[in-house]
């Protein structure tokens, strides 16, 4: 079952009611206000992310370390959300080639310029007949696709005919050869009831022209450029495609051959931009950066990308450069941390009025999670692509939750259940290898039976009894 027929199924069923979710840019400042001034706010109330977008301070400098707290993992996608929304609403729409439109979302719906099919025409390889039979055969030879027929067929008469060749005037039906036989006369004699329209498709059977084939916003998929080109397209109205820059931080890390000598190799460059492909995205580049604050920064100032994504150096350890340099850059923080675990020190900068840069974590666990966080709802917002419905699957086994903060867990579906996978450790990647989906887990954890929220990943599911028997399964 794709990840689409999954959400669709899941949310034809009753559903728990769902934690609170942000709200918009316009009621989260009033909440902002309103908090500010009563001096009240829970730990969760996502007053920070807000103010971040509402009132950056001054200078465009990132935020101060005194008072801060990482926001909830919520707010921090739907400031993703918002910030790649404010991009992209001033994007203004392409004419992409066919050829060249693929990952690509519609900025207008997609509206037939034709008739499908644009004349009636044959659904079968056989006979075109008209009247009652027997039927005298045409000695003129088949109707063959691309070609119109030579004339009109008179009562009492028949035609070879191919599939999708266009049916000749007044034909009653077609007869599919192995329901015909033919006689020493040169007559057609059918083998079963003849019903007038059989196996014609009709011209707009599927469309009318002008009929709206799919909204603006779908992504450009192999059977989108099918339909656009059968509805007479040439080019299509799209959004660019986000352009991405991904820079892998870190002295430590091997690009071939075995880790030794306190080296490891880098699991995240070869990952990252895949990924992003499969999201809509362009990726320019994926460069290695050493662990120097000055490459670094030239680096991400110098990025012709809408959207630079770092991996690693987002905590406060000694080569630790990203805050450092998104300071001196003038960034302004839009999310530094978040309330999920793995993952917890990723955050969100605005460079400046069209770009942004996401740093994920270096433990690849930890970089997948903030990629689902923060970089999965800004693209999709920059490439003007809908936000999925949420949907809720009960989970196999219990989950154990952090005590505060969102988790993140590996699982797999198996028939109604998401089944929560092994090694989901900050630094482990097997068991998302074997999923095909991310449960967030709420804090404290999460009983058996319990329907949480899923997010799908971006490719088909990996058959469960073979992560079964990696022993994979909690």
């Amino acid at each position: 079952m794709t990840p689409q027929e999954r959400a669709a199924q899941a949310r034809s069923q009753p559903q728990p009611q769902p934690q609170p979710q942000p709200r918009s840019g316009s009621e989260a400042g009033s909440e902002a206000e309103s908090v500010l001034e009563s001096g009240a706010g829970a730990e969760d109330d996502g007053v920070d992310d807000v103010l971040a977008l509402v009132a950056p301070p001054r200078g465009g400098k990132p935020r101060a370390a005194e008072g801060h707290r990482a926001t909830a993992w919520h707010a921090a996608r739907s400031v993703a959300a918002r910030a790649g929304a404010a991009v992209g609403a001033a994007r203004a729409p392409l004419r992409t080639p066919l050829g060249r439109a693929m990952g690509h979302v519609l900025a207008e719906p997609l509206r037939a310029l034709t008739d499908l099919p644009s004349f009636d025409t044959s659904a079968m390889d056989g006979w075109a007949v008209a009247g009652p039979g027997p039927w005298e055969i045409h000695a003129e030879g088949a109707v063959l696709a691309g070609h119109a027929p030579a004339s009109p067929l008179a009562d009492g008469t028949a035609v070879r005919i191919a599939t999708g060749a266009r049916v000749p005037h007044e034909t009653t039906a077609v007869i599919r050869s192995e329901h015909a036989r033919t006689d020493a006369s040169g007559h057609l004699h059918a083998r079963r009831e003849v019903v007038p329209g059989q196996d014609i498709r009709p011209r707009g059977q599927e469309c009318r022209a002008g009929d709206r084939l799919l909204p603006a916003g779908t992504r450009v998929t192999p059977v989108v450029l099918g339909l656009a080109a059968a509805a007479g397209y040439d080019a299509l109205p799209t959004l660019a495609r986000p352009r991405v820059e991904v820079l892998v931080l870190g002295d430590e890390l091997l690009t071939t051959g075995l880790p030794h000598d306190g080296l490891i190799r880098d699991a995240l460059g070869p990952m990252l931009g895949p990924w992003l492909e499969a999201l809509g995205a362009e990726v320019l580049a994926t460069r290695r950066v050493g662990d120097d604050a000055d490459a670094l920064a030239a680096a991400v100032t110098g990025s012709p990308a809408d959207l630079v994504i770092t991996t690693g150096g987002t905590a406060a350890g000694p080569v630790d450069h990203v805050h450092p340099v998104l300071a001196k850059a003038g960034a302004v923080l839009l999310v530094d941390g978040v309330k999920v675990r793995p993952g917890h020190p990723m955050l969100l900068a605005r460079l400046d009025a069209g770009r942004h840069l996401v740093g994920l974590p270096g433990n690849p666990l930890a970089a997948v999670s903030g990629l689902l966080t923060l970089a999965e709802p800004l693209l999709r917002a920059l490439a003007g692509a809908p936000t999925p419905e949420p949907y809720r699957v009960p989970v196999r086994d219990e989950i154990q939750g952090h005590p505060h903060d969102t988790r993140l867990v590996p699982v797999v579906h198996e028939g109604e259940e998401a089944v929560p996978l092994h090694y989901n450790g900050p630094a482990m990647l097997r068991g998302i290898a074997a999923a095909d989906g991310m449960a967030v887990v709420p804090p404290g954890g999460a009983r058996r039976g319990e329907a949480l929220e899923i997010l799908d990943l971006p490719w088909p599911m990996v058959p469960s009894h073979g992560a079964s028997q990696a022993g994979c399964f909690t």
